[in-house]
């Protein structure tokens, strides 16, 4: 672990150099991280009593059995995991990985100028890796759950996961940050490959407590002819929410990335994408869609870049968003950078209210009036939830779209 040390200690120089954004760096022009910069975290706990692991038990099991790994505040709870994979697949701690963690941790999230990128790198403690060999079916979702409390001061903790996926594999993984208690800030950062002619479905589901911060980065490599899809789901939980999702297509591989969030109250929820074609032939369709209600504000930043030898670029980004509340924000700027001439790309954003008429057919049929506001939120939201494959977890998404819709009523 030579390596990573040297790792952790550029970072550490590097996170000092840049300190934390502000809204005078365009790339967080629209969010605002004084409310982080300025609080004082302790070292989160690394144990649940009883009480707060009956609290999660409902939610740390949406692939019904599947193999799990369990980690509170950013370290492995070898006693709430479970582990039931094929022979050959490796799903372990990070203190406990072997040549994986040195050929590819760290490789692919840039620190060197993304401050909350060095700020893990630099004090994360354990996390997740999964080592996938080459031609591997893996029949049942992996699910990763990052389980975060607070107590009576701020506490940090920094999640890291690493996914290997080897050539022609197919895989499905699912990530889960789960907490509740007094202000604390998640700071996680994954990274996989998806190795040439792989398939690789992964699902985020964030949902911590509205006193929390999150920030995360997920940075995909994606290899020849491979097809990567990833679903961010951001409902309802957290204050502060900043989601940075970037994947690089190799020649012939595709891309698939997701999201849906919904703000209430005075939530903030950021997301923001790149998806890089660096080589020809390349695939990507993306669609976010945003739901604000009460005071809250949402961004949505998403780019595109084809690199000039990337033709026969095929991409499109899409970002709708439903605004019910007249002092809810939403910024939205999706984005081209387009170096090759032989591209097909397109961009669109759309920002608007519940269709007025809509609700009066519903009302016209016997539908009470904030029912049929729910309907319609619900149809706008399912567009993403039924694209989630795996059943289970869908049904959660379900679940929890449902208890959270009359949080976004006027």
């Amino acid at each position: 672990m030579t390596g990573i040390t040297s790792i952790r200690q550029d970072a550490a120089r590097c996170f000092a150099e840049l300190g934390f954004p502000t809204t005078r760096d365009e790339e967080w022009r629209f969010t605002n991280v004084s409310s982080i910069a300025k609080t004082q975290f302790s070292a989160a706990p690394s144990d649940l009593n009883a009480r707060e692991v009956a609290q999660f038990d409902q939610s740390l099991s949406p692939n019904e059995g599947g193999p799990r790994l369990v980690f509170i505040n950013g370290r492995y709870s070898p006693e709430l995991s479970t582990q039931k994979l094929p022979r050959g697949i490796r799903a372990t701690p990070l203190r406990e990985a072997n040549g994986a963690v040195e050929a590819h941790l760290a490789r692919y999230a840039a620190y060197q100028d993304r401050a909350f990128v060095a700020l893990n790198t630099a004090n994360f403690d354990d996390g997740a890796c999964i080592e996938i060999p080459k031609g591997t079916v893996v029949e049942e979702p992996i699910h990763l759950v990052f389980l975060a409390t607070g107590g009576e001061v701020p506490v940090i903790s920094h999640p890291r996961s690493l996914v290997v996926i080897g050539p022609g594999s197919q895989a499905t993984v699912v990530e889960s940050y789960l907490g509740h208690g007094a202000k604390y800030f998640t700071n996680a950062v994954t990274e996989i490959v998806a190795g040439d002619h792989s398939v690789v479905d992964h699902y985020k589901l964030q949902e911590e407590d509205e006193r929390s911060f999150h920030v995360a980065t997920l940075q995909v490599q994606i290899g020849r002819d491979a097809n990567f899809s990833t679903h961010s789901i951001s409902l309802g939980g957290g204050g502060l929410v900043r989601n940075d999702i970037n994947a690089v297509l190799a020649e012939g591989s595709e891309a698939t990335v997701n999201g849906l969030y919904l703000a209430s109250g005075g939530q903030h929820i950021d997301n923001h994408t790149m998806i890089d074609h660096a080589k020809p032939h390349g695939t990507s369709h993306e669609l976010y869609k945003g739901i604000l209600g009460g005071t809250s504000a949402a961004v949505f930043n998403g780019k595109i870049i084809v690199r000039p030898d990337a033709q026969k670029t095929d991409a499109k980004q899409t970002n709708r968003n439903l605004v019910l509340s007249e002092n809810a924000t939403i910024h939205t700027k999706p984005e081209l950078q387009i170096h090759a001439n032989d591209v097909r790309c397109t961009h669109g954003a759309t920002i608007g209210q519940l269709d007025q008429e809509a609700i009066f057919y519903l009302q016209s049929r016997g539908i009470a009036k904030e029912q049929a506001r729910d309907l319609l939120m619900h149809a706008f939201a399912r567009d993403i939830i039924d694209r989630v494959k795996v059943g289970p977890l869908r049904a959660r998404l379900e679940q929890i779209l449902l208890e959270r819709l009359h949080a976004l009523r006027n």
